[in-house]
C-alpha cells in the first residue's frame, strides 16, 4: 500500500499530495487514526482525504486504513494468506483450493453486472486487439493473447512498461486495449489508458472499479478476489483474470459466429503434421 502511495504521489493534486506526504510519514499513526484526526494531521479537509484514499485506488478512508494495517503487520505466512506454518499438507493444500473455488464463485455472482455484451461487440470490430499487464498479471495477458489470435484478429501482448507505453500512443480507433491488474496501482498503466482512449481506442480494464485505472477504461470488469498481491503470490487473483478472459474469448467467439469456428478449425489443423510426427 505504501509502494501504492509512492507510485501514485505525482499524479495527485496539491492537497492530496499533502496527505500521501503526511501517511507516507506516519503509517501506523495513520492507520490508527480517524478521518478527522487525519485531516487534522495534514491541515486537509475530510473531503480531500478520501479523494485522496480514491485516487490511490481505494474505496474510501476505511480501506485505507485496513490496507496499512496490512502494510505494516507481518503475516505469520508469506506462502498464502489462508495457511499457516503448522498446516498439514493436506490441510493447506485443501485451503489453496478452497480459496480458489471462492474467488471463482465470487466472481461468479459478479458476472451479471459486468460489461461483457459491450466488451464482446468492441472485439467484433476490432482491428487489434492488445493485451496488457505487469507482473503476474502480464503472464494473464500473454496467455490471453495465445488463445485470442486464433479467433482471426490480430492480437498482441505488452508486459514491459516501455513497450506498453508506446503501444498505447499509437493506438487509435478500431484498436480495443484489454488492461490487466489486480489492484489497479500502477501509474504506468494509468497513463496508458487514458493516452489510448484518447487516441479513440477502446480500453478493457480487468481492475480494482475504484483505481484510477478503472476510471480510465471504457469498460470495466471489477471484482475483488481479496488477496492481499502487495503480500502474497497472485493465485486466486490470478485464475479469476484466467477465468474471466476465457469467458471474454468465448463471448467474442460467439460473436464471430461461422467465422470463428472456421478460423479455430484451421488453426487445429495447423498443427497437425506436428502431431503426427
Amino acid at each position: 500500500m505504501l509502494h501504492r502511495i509512492e507510485q501514485q504521489a505525482a499524479s495527485l493534486s496539491r492537497a492530496e499530495k499533502r496527505v500521501a506526504n503526511w501517511v507516507l510519514a506516519h503509517p501506523r499513526q495513520a492507520a490508527d487514526a480517524t478521518l478527522a484526526e487525519v485531516a487534522r494531521a495534514c491541515g486537509a479537509s475530510e473531503p480531500t482525504v478520501i479523494r485522496f484514499c480514491r485516487s490511490v485506488g481505494l474505496s474510501g478512508f476505511r480501506e485505507l486504513t485496513i490496507r496499512l494495517t496490512e502494510a505494516l503487520s507481518r503475516p505469520a505466512s508469506y506462502v498464502h494468506r489462508d495457511v499457516s506454518s503448522d498446516d498439514a499438507t493436506s490441510d493447506a493444500v485443501t485451503k489453496v483450493l478452497d480459496a480458489a473455488i471462492s474467488s471463482l464463485m465470487d466472481m461468479r455472482a459478479q458476472l451479471l453486472a459486468m460489461p461483457i455484451d459491450e466488451a464482446a461487440a468492441a472485439l467484433y470490430k476490432a482491428r487489434q486487439i492488445t493485451f496488457i499487464g505487469l507482473g503476474a498479471s502480464g503472464h494473464v495477458a500473454a496467455d490471453a493473447r495465445h488463445k485470442f489470435f486464433r479467433l482471426g484478429t490480430p492480437c498482441s501482448a505488452h508486459t514491459d512498461t516501455p513497450s506498453i507505453l508506446q503501444a498505447a500512443a499509437i493506438a487509435g480507433a478500431g484498436d480495443v486495449l484489454i488492461i490487466v491488474s489486480h489492484l489497479g496501482g500502477w501509474a504506468e498503466l494509468d497513463r496508458a489508458a487514458a493516452a489510448a482512449r484518447e487516441n479513440g481506442a477502446t480500453v478493457i480494464a480487468l481492475t480494482n472499479p475504484s483505481s484510477q485505472l478503472a476510471r480510465n477504461a471504457n469498460l470495466v470488469f471489477g471484482w475483488d478476489p481479496h488477496e492481499d498481491t502487495s503480500v502474497y503470490t497472485p493465485m486466486s487473483s490470478r485464475l479469476a483474470q484466467l477465468a474471466l478472459l476465457d469467458a471474454l474469448y468465448v463471448a467474442f467467439a460467439l460473436s464471430l459466429g461461422d467465422v470463428a469456428a472456421e478460423n479455430l478449425r484451421r488453426s487445429k489443423d495447423a498443427l497437425q503434421a506436428i502431431v503426427q510426427r
